[in-house]
């Protein structure tokens, strides 16, 4: 009997967006919610790895000027990017870090 090779989560999800590629703004925009709520950067550096493999690693460096090597390493999960880095990869794939007002009570 064959071993079956199941596939990960993150494979199924790059394929997902790969095919449906309208729904990526949606889901990167969920994913800076959900790092503003609890601030795990491991999780926001995952999903935009996915991301940046659907839309192409090899285009995303070219663009940048960071290897190929130092966009899979800055978006690792013990990955440490550089505020630059972050902000020119997300240039490449198409959108710009922007602040959003938040509400807080506590504040005068």
């Amino acid at each position: 009997m064959a071993k079956r090779k199941y596939r990960t989560l993150n494979e199924v999800s790059e394929e997902y967006y790969h095919n449906h590629p309208d729904e990526i703004d949606g889901y990167l925009e969920t994913c800076f919610e959900e790092y503003a709520k609890d601030s795990c950067t491991p999780a926001l550096l995952s999903s935009l790895r996915m991301i940046a493999r659907v839309k192409g690693i090899s285009a995303i460096a070219q663009e940048t000027g960071i290897t190929r090597n130092g966009i899979q390493k800055a978006l690792s999960e013990q990955g440490n990017p550089r505020f630059d880095n972050i902000n020119s990869i997300m240039k490449a794939l198409g959108y710009r870090l922007k602040p959003q007002k938040i509400e807080v009570n506590n504040l005068l």
